[in-house]
């Protein structure tokens, strides 16, 4: 037997019972011992080995509610706290300012325009006057997709209304569909006649009454409306229309009388404010109106009879002398009143459309050139006035005349004429004048000095007094700038530039005993209270003396009634006629330089007792004569015998005195 012991065989004890975890109560005994236990028997088998017990999942535990019912509260609170600010600034703070807006976008403003003056002539007789026209308008936040359901409401609408109104289709689309959306208000044609205005309701109340029975149909013209306006009409057609002007299609006067005198024949627009729904008026909403007050009437002194003849009688002579153009003017040589300002040709003012614009201002005011001998005038007033000479004073004229760098002649070649003063005149020669006016001073600058002042103490180079629209002064250069050739010209009426009205003026000058009224066209005007207020007293201004006015109007005589005179187409029989014929060379305003005549007459009557004096001038006359005295001798003729019998002017019945116009040497 070895000494060895075999292994011993580890026998399994009895399994430990697993302890259910009890709490014991504090203080209780705890017990222990193998009672009621069960032993294993032999050979059973070894109770396995009790896990170590696992630990409980923690229990859940809820938060409590009231901080999040707090949080809810408190956002709910502020929600309702701005709501009420809110509707406290609406109802209490800023409510007149939310009413305004409102009624800026529930009310619609629109003007009511004051009627227009008449004008008239001196015997009430209307030249312009105003008739009911309607302002076609529209309101554009009725042409958009939100009212109408589509989207071209405005080019449906401008289709329609385009042929009507005579306008472009795409200009009125503009007007439909503004940049500003909100805009209310726009204007798509002025001044349109009543028949414009219910073509275009008609088709509106055709559009609408379909709408209702076709579903498919939109009224496209809801939106489109009239306000009651007025349009300008010329009775007369083109009588006196250069003297008129016109209204333009914003109702503002576009020349003329209409143009100066515009703030008092417009008044004062007023406007009508009220409420609307659908493009309609509230009748229970209310309006409010400031009512227009009319414009002033205003009567001229022309006499529309006497501007018939002289406009008639103008336009014929340029047609048939394919003139450029003329101008006629009548003037009261006692009171300065023009009776007729015409000239052709001219335009109608009624339908500008087809108006020539170079035609559409007043050329006798606002054409500037050189008046040629009618002016020759105005140099025998200053050698009478000045005692340099007399009516009988001799002068020889030789047939050239040598001055500075110039040889000076008449308008007809001959030999030396020997001529009274009167003569020089009558014959109109050039030479015979610049011997005369050499008399005026010692110097021949003392002598253009002399001139100068009688011939801006005459009108020329300044205003007439009218104020007309676009009116020229002409131009005369002070004496000193003179050159050597205008010291001699400008005598016999070269080398200075006038208007017709300027013209006339002179000739009534001498008339009216050498006292020069400055020429008026307005007589007054009556508001609209009905009185009448008549205008300012012309200014007056004695230019040379009674004896010299007296002489003057005997030497003019000559150039009529002498058969020597240029004058003799002139003749009025029955009347003693006094005047004066130009021909100058004429500066042509294209190119500034000269080409082609001016042919002109001016004169008065009766010669011995003057009423009237008439002005003729002719630009460039290319058929026939352009003699003064040929063209527009008959002009005036025509035109003082119409004047003279129209105004009842009786013939003075005396003889002329017959001044010689030569001698003997």
């Amino acid at each position: 037997m070895s000494d060895k012991q075999p292994p011993r065989r580890r026998v399994p004890g009895p399994a430990r019972p697993v302890q259910p975890r009890i709490r014991a109560d504090r203080g209780a005994p705890h017990r222990s011992g193998s009672a009621g236990r069960r032993q294993p028997g032999p050979g059973a088998r070894p109770a396995r080995r009790p896990s170590p017990p696992r630990s409980a999942p923690p229990a859940l535990r809820l938060g409590s509610p009231r901080p999040r019912l707090r949080l809810v509260g408190l956002a709910l609170t502020l929600v309702l706290l701005a709501f009420v600010v809110r509707l406290l600034q609406v109802q209490a703070v800023d409510a007149s300012a939310y009413a305004a807006k409102a009624e800026q976008n529930r009310y619609v403003v629109h003007t009511l325009t004051a009627e227009r003056g008449e004008i008239t002539d001196r015997n009430g007789t209307a030249l312009a006057v105003s008739e009911d026209a309607e302002d076609i308008t529209a309101d554009p936040t009725m042409f958009t997709r939100k009212q109408l359901g589509i989207d071209d409401g405005p080019e449906q609408a401008a289709a329609l209304l385009a042929p009507i109104l005579g306008q472009d289709q795409a200009d009125l689309v503009r007007k439909l569909r503004p940049a500003n959306r909100e805009l209310r208000y726009v204007k798509l044609a002025g001044r349109q006649t009543p028949q414009v205005w219910k073509q275009i309701k008609d088709l509106k109340s055709a559009l609408a009454d379909k709408a209702q029975t076709d579903k498919s149909t939109v009224n496209v013209l809801a939106g489109v409306f009239s306000d009651p306006s007025s349009q300008r009409v010329y009775p007369n057609g083109d009588l006196a229309a250069g003297l008129l002007g016109w209204v333009n299609a914003e109702g503002k006067g576009g020349g003329g009388i209409e143009q100066q005198l515009d703030k008092e024949l417009a008044g004062k627009d007023g406007s009508l404010r009220y409420a609307q729904a659908g493009g309609r008026q509230v009748p229970t909403a209310g309006s409010t109106e400031t009512p227009a007050v009319p414009g002033s009437d205003v009567e001229l002194t022309i006499d529309r009879d006497i501007q018939w003849a002289a406009q008639n009688a103008i336009t014929e002579q340029v047609k048939k002398s394919k003139a450029d153009r003329g101008y006629v003017i009548v003037q009261d040589a006692r009171t300065g009143e023009i009776l007729a300002m015409a000239d052709s040709p001219g335009f109608d003012p009624n339908d500008l459309s087809k108006a020539d614009p170079s035609a559409m201002g007043n050329a006798a005011l606002q054409d500037a050139y050189e008046p040629g001998s009618t002016a020759k005038v105005m140099s025998m007033a200053a050698v009478l006035e000045e005692n340099a000479a007399t009516p009988l004073t001799h002068v020889e004229v030789p047939n050239r005349l040598h001055r500075g760098d110039r040889l000076f002649q008449d308008d007809i070649d001959h030999a030396t004429w020997y001529l009274t003063l009167n003569g020089v005149l009558a014959k109109s020669s050039n030479i015979g004048t610049i011997l005369a006016t050499g008399q005026l001073g010692k110097t021949q600058q003392a002598a253009n000095q002399v001139l100068y002042s009688y011939l801006r103490k005459f009108g020329i180079g300044g205003s007439t007094g009218l104020g007309f629209p676009g009116e020229t002064k002409g131009i005369l250069a002070a004496p000193d700038t003179w050159s050597t050739s205008q010291q001699y010209t400008i005598p016999f009426g070269q080398g200075f530039s006038i208007n017709a009205l300027q013209a006339a003026s002179v000739y009534s000058t001498i008339a009216n005993g050498g006292v020069r009224v400055e020429p008026t066209l307005v007589r007054g005007d009556k508001g609209a209270d009905g009185r009448f207020t008549p205008a300012p007293e012309p200014e007056k201004t004695r230019v040379v003396s009674e004896k010299t006015a007296k002489t003057l109007a005997q030497m003019l005589e000559s150039v009529v009634d002498d058969e020597q005179g240029t004058g003799g187409k002139a003749r009025i029989p029955g009347y003693r006629a006094a005047g004066k014929t130009g021909t100058a060379n004429r500066v042509d305003p294209a190119t500034g330089k000269y080409r082609g005549y001016t042919s002109s007459f001016a004169g008065f009557a009766p010669a011995d007792n003057p009423r009237i004096t008439v002005y003729c001038a002719i630009q460039n006359a290319t058929s026939g004569s352009y003699f003064g005295g040929e063209i527009c001798g008959p002009i005036y003729k025509q035109v003082m015998e119409f004047a003279l019998k129209t105004l009842q002017v009786p013939p003075t019945g005396t003889k002329a005195p017959n001044l010689p116009v030569t001698y003997k040497p």
